[in-house]
């Protein structure tokens, strides 16, 4: 921009901020506003008493004064970083420099605008600097982020966008050939999964994934929300029914087979923080005190989840959400076939296709650590074991909500966004226990028993079933732990 015509834009004679750079203590913290006048008598040439221009003018200083003139600033920093040479601030002070020891005889007001154009331009060209990714290449915003995190190490694919590189290149290939993302001019499909998977994987704000990616905010909203109902779409796939076999967790174990040879999975809520309008606030305070939605989740004992049905307030029973879910067909909970059944807790009732432990009696693995906590007749053994094999819905949480950090947080959405996030987080889980079955985190509980705390709901449910499954419920129940406790009388060293 020429400073004929900068000056034609401006009024000398109106107020103008000005940062004083002499002024600067060397913290990058001091800065002075002087108006137009002050700034003119400053700066007015004096043969040699003209003051050389401060070389310590720190970051905050210079984006002050990119600000007082930002339309300037871009067309000079723009032209400025087309040149050959390596633009850098300290260059820019050099020329302000070389501007007032060669223009004395320049007019004061265009050796004023000249000087604040360049200062204005090092302030656009800094600020851009510190605030993007480094990137060598000129390619679109945002790939520079995408290419350290696929072409560096494994472990920043995984810290970073929550799962191995095959098996995101993978889920970018299965979204991409079924139509359900498309590529924009913009936007690749891997970014725009990698925009999701930050925000989940990592409970961050719109505006820290605009300057990870840099793209507006619009446009990481747009991408989000595009992705999860994408991945939600999946869940009918991933989310379903359990093989009606004996599992291999129970088929391999003396300890549970025969006696759970007819178990096909678990079931159990799950409490995530919610965040609600304030008139709603009372319906989804939990027992414990804080806004939760109640999730009711099975799953297999490959930590593979079978149903997720969140949504319901926080106040709300486990039995309860059950109840419903088996009475509306419309939820297609998978119909639990004659003879099988499902584990729960102290919080359900004992019933046809759901066994609960014996009330009254210690369930909890942590109540049988340390010395002489052997079992002392049927119903504890069978409480016992019943917890142990129940343990896989807790690792199952554990490694949900470690991969996804935004489930143990109140996200600032809509109810029915913070509803689809639990199920595209769980149509992950999913696809990545398929996919890779070393995944780390699996991995990290595999052989492990994760401490079960007593729940939120786990008083004893009382349910008014009819009597013919409740003594279907409790007979088998009594059949299992009494075969249970004659093979372990017979043999301690199942314990």
């Amino acid at each position: 921009m020429c400073t004929e015509t900068l000056r034609m834009s401006v009024d000398p004679s109106a107020p103008m901020n000005y940062v004083d750079d002499d002024a600067s203590s060397g913290s990058g913290d001091d800065v002075n506003l002087l108006d137009g006048q002050n700034k003119h008598q400053s700066v007015t040439p004096s043969g040699s008493g003209r003051r050389k221009r401060g070389r310590r003018a720190t970051g905050d200083a210079i984006v002050d004064a990119m600000l007082e003139i930002a339309a300037a600033s871009k067309m000079r920093a723009s032209a400025i970083m087309k040149s050959e040479d390596r633009f850098s601030i300290s260059k820019c002070i050099k020329v302000l420099d070389e501007i007032q020891d060669t223009s004395v005889s320049m007019d004061d007001f265009d050796l004023e605008l000249e000087e604040m154009e360049l200062v204005a331009a090092a302030g656009y060209y800094y600020y851009n600097s510190v605030t993007r990714q480094p990137c060598i290449s000129s390619s679109p915003s945002g790939s520079c982020f995408m290419a350290e995190v696929l072409e560096g190490h494994d472990s920043v694919c995984r810290e970073m966008f929550r799962m191995d590189k095959h098996v995101f290149h993978r889920l970018c290939n299965t979204l991409r050939q079924r139509g359900m993302l498309r590529d924009t001019s913009g936007v690749m499909i891997e970014e725009q999964l990698a925009i999701f998977l930050n925000v989940i994987g990592h409970n961050e704000r719109n505006r820290v994934i605009q300057e990870r990616f840099q793209h507006s905010g619009e446009t990481i909203s747009r991408h989000f929300n595009n992705v999860l109902k994408a991945v939600k779409s999946l869940s009918r796939e991933f989310l379903e029914p359990p093989p009606l076999t004996t599992p291999a967790e129970i088929l391999n174990s003396n300890r549970f087979f025969p006696y759970f040879k007819d178990c096909i999975g678990v079931i159990d809520g799950m409490h995530i923080p919610a965040h609600v309008p304030a008139k709603d606030q009372s319906r989804f305070r939990n027992q414990s005190g804080f806004l939760s939605q109640n999730v009711l989740a099975a799953c297999t004992f490959d930590m593979q989840f079978i149903f997720i049905y969140p949504g319901w307030e926080g106040s709300v029973a486990d039995s309860r959400v059950l109840r419903a879910v088996l009475d509306d067909p419309d939820q297609n909970f998978p119909h639990v076939p004659e003879g099988k059944y499902y584990l729960v807790d102290m919080g359900y009732s004992n019933m046809e296709g759901f066994i609960a432990p014996y009330p009254g009696v210690q369930c909890h693995l942590q109540e049988y650590k340390g010395a002489n906590q052997l079992p002392r007749n049927a119903e504890e053994l069978f409480n016992h074991r019943h917890s142990s094999l129940r343990n896989v819905i807790q690792k199952s949480f554990n490694v949900l909500k470690t991969r996804f950090p935004i489930l143990k947080l109140a996200p600032q959405y809509a109810f029915h966004v913070q509803r689809d996030i639990v199920i595209a987080a769980c149509v992950l889980h999913n696809y990545i226990r398929r996919e890779e079955k070393n995944d780390w985190l699996f991995a990290g509980v595999e052989g492990v028993t994760v401490e079960e705390l007593p729940d939120i709901d786990d008083q004893q449910d009382v349910h008014l079933a009819s009597t013919v499954q409740d003594e279907v419920a409790s007979s088998l129940r009594e059949s299992i732990a009494e075969s249970m406790w004659d093979n372990f009388v017979n043999n301690w060293n199942e314990w």
